[in-house]
């Protein structure tokens, strides 16, 4: 069986290639166990080269349909899992680059595995950014209306009913994994309008100073990325007939402040022997008004009942991280 991971030189991208190498097998196409014999990493650039020989690394434009189509081939029972993306800071400042490389990138990634002929199992990365205005609840649901109010957030919709209508029709088996925000990332701050989540953990934790650009009671869904590289396994490995017609999930996660990572933080920090950084007050209204649209909790009961984990506490969280991590990270 070959894999393809989209966005596989990225963080949850090379964490989902590591785990599928431990386990060494999913379902295939027939419902069977498969052993996996590739895993083919796509994305425009890698960090460093996968010293696994099952591991084969591909450089390329996911808007480039030609490129993902030699990508994804046609040789026999593939699983697919559709990582790569512009992010929400990115997606705001440049429109155009936001269709091309997620609506496109998309449909690149749809449509060879519609032409791949042996009706491949097709994992994407949604995200919680879906929803957003007026339409939002207290928790927001899987049922709950998008009204999404960031590009980032409607190319991410778009997705998710191509997805539905793909697998109604019969052309692959698709799965979309809704995401909350994702901590704690390791390295430096990106250009996502979420990155202050993963710093108000990360740069206290290295006794650094976090400039925090929302609200210090901003409450906001998260979970761990241990958390997401099970559930996008869980959600591929899902028989068919367990699943109904809308195929998106979201994941459960914690409600989230500002006050709450500093006091965990705190918990951490003391039992380990370390001196944190302070969380400082850096507001930003165009950050600030970003998240404002977003969720401030997510109900994922519906993901849980197909078998998708729970995330574990905050505390551990945080120290996954550092076991992970460790304290000083590049």
């Amino acid at each position: 069986m070959k894999v393809i991971v989209t966005g596989g030189g990225g963080f949850l991208g090379s964490l989902l290639c590591h785990k599928l190498l431990q386990r060494g097998e999913l379902m295939g196409p027939s419902g069977a166990p498969s052993k996996i014999g590739e895993i083919v990493l796509l994305d425009a650039f890698f960090h460093k080269p996968n010293a696994d020989l099952r591991v084969r690394q591909i450089v390329g434009d996911i808007g480039d349909r030609d490129v993902v189509r030699g990508a994804v081939g046609t040789d026999g029972a593939i699983a697919i899992f559709h990582l790569a993306s512009m992010v929400s800071g990115e997606c705001e400042e440049r429109f155009d680059d936001a269709l091309r490389v997620n609506l496109d990138g998309g449909r690149n990634v749809f449509e060879a595995a519609r032409s791949a002929g042996s009706r491949p199992r097709v994992i994407f990365a949604s995200s919680i950014a879906c929803y957003g205005g007026a339409a939002m609840q207290d928790p927001n649901t899987d049922r709950t209306k998008f009204t999404p109010q960031t590009t980032y957030g409607m190319t991410k919709a778009v997705c998710e009913l191509l997805i539905n209508d793909h697998s109604r029709k019969g052309h692959f088996d698709g799965r979309s994994a809704r995401l909350p925000t994702v901590i704690i990332r390791p390295g430096k701050p990106n250009a996502a309008a979420s990155s202050w989540a993963s710093g108000m953990f990360r740069e206290p934790l290295n006794g650094e100073p976090c400039a925090l650009p929302v609200r210090r009671d901003q409450r906001h869904p998260m979970t761990s990325y241990r958390t997401v590289i099970d559930s996008l396994i869980a959600l591929h490995e899902v028989p068919e007939n367990n699943l109904d017609e809308d195929r998106a999930y979201v994941l459960p996660a914690h409600q989230v402040t500002p006050n709450l990572a500093e006091s965990v933080i705190r918990k951490v920090a003391e039992e380990r022997g370390i001196k944190p950084g302070p969380i400082v007050e850096a507001f930003d209204a165009r950050i600030q008004g970003i998240v404002s649209n977003w969720p401030v909790s997510v109900d994922g009961s519906r993901a849980i009942s197909i078998g998708l984990p729970n995330p574990p506490d905050l505390k551990t969280i945080v120290e996954q991280y550092l076991l992970d991590f460790g304290k000083v990270v590049p």
